[in-house]
């Protein structure tokens, strides 16, 4: 049976008790069916045995004659609720509607299993639920105060035939709908509402039952929320044959209209403006209509905001319902009259202006002889405001010291004059602002430079901080009248307008300083004509013809205008053809002179040479450069580079403008030979381990030189790439000298250098490896003797590179392994061997030892 599964139709279990005259609705619902979702259904009666056809859901012709009126006018009808779901109702149910009702579905099923239809009994009983208030039909109204208390009753009875219960609810009507108050539940338990849940708790709202079936609600603390009608809705209950509740009519009776005359306290001024140190003077009015005994308890706040939550309101004065008043020096609370209240601040200050709040609270005695507090009010907040006495001063703002040139100082001086009406109460700072000079479309703005408060701590802005802290800005007090601005060494940046802003700040009684006025300066301009800086530099060659090995010397000669008191540094530059290896950029920094007569060597490298150039100051604005024992490849184009400063801030020095010299060239006639410098090797192709052979050979052209005449630095390099797209890497050098230095190196591999004939060099890799691949050349560098004896220097060649390629010989590199392994491997056989046949001689050989047996036989008994 647990696997079987139908059709199953679905209605309340009975019976079911219902009120004549009421609305009766019968739920039906399908479930477990095949076919369509939307299923419909059929709904009969019977009073007896027959069943008489009310209404379906699909057939239109359904219903038998006997209801086709009711159910043309809508007095039954099927209401569907879902598409397995419809409800049968009933409009003012008779007692001729007792009986049994069938609802039953048409199959649409493909197996006939389950049960189309389903019965409920329906029993319709008297009205004999009677409410009624606490006069006749008509309710009665009330008026009264906030806080007051009020009682209402109604009366509920029932002469049902059957056990029923009463759910009786108090109710109020604001507006236009009904809310509940209290309920007395159909199973005995007191709910209240929504929103009277404290005050049920607190015992405020409470509802008794009394003698001849009534039930009374009371309200304490009445409020405005409780004002408006009030009814009381029975609604009776019956439990059903399934132990379930079901409500089965309900009735309802206005029983009162009630108002509440509110409580207002209202602060009698509304905005308030005093002048400080006068008096203030508000009253707090109370408006009530109440005529019998009560007292006020007043209290006064003060706040910085408006907010009548007062959570950061201070409180000035109270005074209770026995009219004891808080004590206070400068504030005084008084009773006027019955419903006025007096409160006066003498001596006001500026920190008194904000909102003041008049709390009120009324208070009435009880039959015991205390005071029960009723209800409790705040006003509207009262903005006061406090205006100060300004004290009366005038600021007048002048330069003491005014530019003429940049990094001249410049000092202004704040003074207050005219000062009246200041008093030891009154102080004063000083805050210092800059206008930059903009053309006239321009908005102008002005940025502070530095402000003090109250107690003359000084605030800078961010225009003047750091130049502040460094010394270059000074802000000082020189008096008692006067402020003062310094800037130690002004510069172009600093032109533009000044001007001062005096405030002054009042003491309050909390010892505390609030700014009262402020007077702004006119402005002072600061400003001075400026030129562009100009700078000429002549160089003068003084000796027009030199050969080498001679000095050569030139000046300096330095011109500027509209820079103060300048100091030149002068750099010496040369610009070497392009040819020249050893300065692939071009341009040379030889040596260098400061604006303190400071020389020093730059880029001069020339080992042999360090004495040989000089830079020296002649005059204020004249410089000259020697160099002696000058070479062939000293030749180019010499340039002065000078800079001009001028005297800056603190003793430094500011650089101002720079200027190039026109070029004085060095230019050899020589008809000396021509060197030509190439690489050969007889193997560039070599296998690891081997020998490596490398020549650098120089060949000469044009005039023929002895071998003594002449002598070579060479240095070989090596890229190590096809491309020579690497930085060379020096291998080793020889110097003219017979001198060979060799780089570090990190492989296995060693070089020798070596010198084999005047104009042929070698180098040599000893015992190559694989990283020693890559282009390598030679780069010389020739020195021929003149005729008087002198050595000079030619220009650097650099010969074209050629490949060196290293293979790996695969023979040679297992030739050794294998025969060590044969080696190794015939040994240990052989060990092999001579461990067996040991083993097999002496430790594996065993004696046999015959047991020697007696042979006796036995002898017969007849021998014996």
């Amino acid at each position: 049976l647990a696997f079987c599964r139908g059709r199953i139709v679905r209605v309340p279990t009975g019976p079911l008790i219902r009120v004549m005259g009421t609305e009766v609705v019968i739920p039906c619902s399908v479930s477990d069916y095949d076919g369509p979702s939307e299923q419909n259904f059929d709904w009969e009666f019977s009073r007896d045995t027959d069943f008489v056809r009310i209404v379906s859901t699909w057939d239109s012709t359904f219903t038998s004659e006997e209801y086709q009126k009711r159910v043309g006018h809508g007095d039954i009808k099927l209401r569907r609720s879902s598409n397995d779901a419809v409800e049968l109702v009933i409009r003012n149910i008779q007692p001729t509607d007792q009986g049994r009702y069938k609802c039953s579905t048409p199959s649409t099923d493909a197996t006939v299993q389950g049960n189309y239809d389903a019965e409920v009994q329906v029993k319709v009983i008297s009205d004999g639920l009677s409410v009624s208030g606490s006069k006749a039909r008509s309710s009665m109204s009330l008026r009264l105060s906030e806080g007051d208390s009020f009682k209402l009753r109604c009366s509920a009875i029932t002469t049902s035939p059957e056990h029923t219960h009463l759910h009786v609810t108090w109710q109020i009507k604001s507006g236009s709908t009904w809310r509940d108050i209290l309920s007395l539940t159909h199973e005995g338990k007191f709910q209240p509402g929504p929103g009277y849940e404290e005050r049920y708790r607190n015992g405020d709202i409470r509802l008794d039952t009394g003698a001849n079936d009534t039930y009374r609600l009371s309200v304490s603390q009445a409020s405005s929320v409780d004002e408006g009608a009030y009814r009381c809705l029975v609604s009776e209950w019956v439990r059903g044959a399934d132990s379930s509740w079901q409500k089965i009519q309900e009735k309802s009776v206005e029983i009162a209209s009630v108002a509440i005359q509110r409580t207002d306290v209202v602060i009698s001024t509304s905005n308030v403006s005093v002048t400080e140190r006068d008096s203030l003077d508000l009253t707090c009015n109370i408006t009530t209509d109440r005529n019998g005994i009560f007292q006020a308890e007043v209290m006064w706040y003060f706040s910085a905001s408006p907010d009548d939550t007062l959570s950061d309101a201070q409180v000035l004065l109270s005074m209770d319902h026995d009219s004891v008043v808080s004590d206070s020096t400068l504030i005084s609370l008084s009773h006027v009259d019955r419903n006025s209240y007096r409160l006066l601040v003498r001596d006001v200050a500026v920190e008194d202006s904000g909102y003041y709040f008049c709390q009120a609270a009324v208070w009435v005695p009880l039959h015991n002889g205390s005071w029960h507090k009723v209800v409790e009010r705040t006003s509207a907040p009262v903005s006061v405001v406090v205006t100060a006495l300004e004290p009366d001063y005038e600021v007048f703002l002048n330069a003491s010291k005014t530019p003429k040139f940049s990094d001249d100082p410049t000092e202004l001086n704040c003074r207050i004059t005219n000062s009246q009406d200041t008093e030891a109460n009154i102080r004063f700072t000083v805050s210092w602002y800059y206008r930059q000079h903009l053309p006239s479309d321009d908005v102008v703005t002005e940025e502070l430079l530095a402000t003090m408060d109250a107690d003359w701590t000084l605030l800078l802005g961010h225009r003047s901080r750091e130049r502040t802290q460094n010394g270059e800005i000074i802000f000082s007090k020189k008096a008692v009248d006067t402020f003062s601005l310094r800037i130690q060494w002004t510069s172009e940046s600093d032109r533009g307008d000044y001007f001062c802003v005096i405030s002054a700040w009042s003491r309050h009684r909390n010892n505390s300083w609030v700014k009262s006025k402020d007077v702004t300066s006119a402005s002072v301009s600061i400003f001075w004509a400026t030129q562009d800086y100009m700078l000429t530099v002549e160089a003068v060659k003084l000796k027009p013809f030199f050969v080498a090995g001679h000095t050569f010397e030139m000046t300096c000669k330095v011109s500027s205008k509209n820079i103060k008191t300048p100091r030149y540094s002068v750099l010496i530059t040369a610009e070497k053809p392009l040819t020249d290896q050893s300065n692939p950029n071009g341009t040379t920094r030889i040596i260098s002179l400061n604006q303190d007569s400071v020389v020093r060597l730059e880029d001069w490298t020339d080992q042999t040479r360090v004495d040989g150039v000089v830079l020296e100051k002649v005059q204020e604005n004249e410089f000259r450069y020697r160099m002696y024992q000058t070479q062939i490849s000293d030749a180019g184009l010499y340039r002065c580079v000078v800079t001009a400063w001028s005297p800056g801030g603190g003793g430094m020095w500011r650089e101002a403008v720079n200027g190039l010299s026109n070029p004085i060239q060095i230019d050899f006639q020589t008809s000396g030979p021509v060197f030509n410098v190439s690489v050969h090797s007889d193997n560039p192709t070599i296998y690891q381990g081997e020998l490596a052979d490398l020549l650098c050979i120089i060949t000469t052209d044009g005039m023929t030189l002895e071998p003594d005449d002449m002598s070579f630095d060479v240095s070989w390099f090596a890229v190590r790439s096809f491309a020579l797209d690497r930085e060379p890497i020096l291998l080793a050098s020889l110097d003219r000298r017979g001198i060979v230095t060799q780089s570090r190196r990190n492989g296995s591999s060693d070089l020798s250098l070596e010198r084999i004939s005047p104009l042929e060099f070698r180098l040599r890799v000893h015992g190559c490896e694989d990283h020693d691949f890559g282009n390598h050349y030679c780069v010389v560098t020739p020195w021929v003797r003149s005729a008087t004896g002198v050595w000079q220097q030619e220009p650097d060649i650099k010969a074209k590179p050629i490949f060196l390629s290293v293979k790996m010989d695969v023979l040679n590199a297992f030739k050794y392994p294998l025969l060590i392994g044969i080696g190794l491997a015939t040994v240990i056989g052989l060990l092999s061997c001579l461990i067996g046949y040991c083993s097999s001689r002496w430790c594996c050989k065993k004696e046999v030892q015959e047991t020697r047996r007696e042979r006796r036989r036995l002898m017969s008994m007849e021998m014996d």
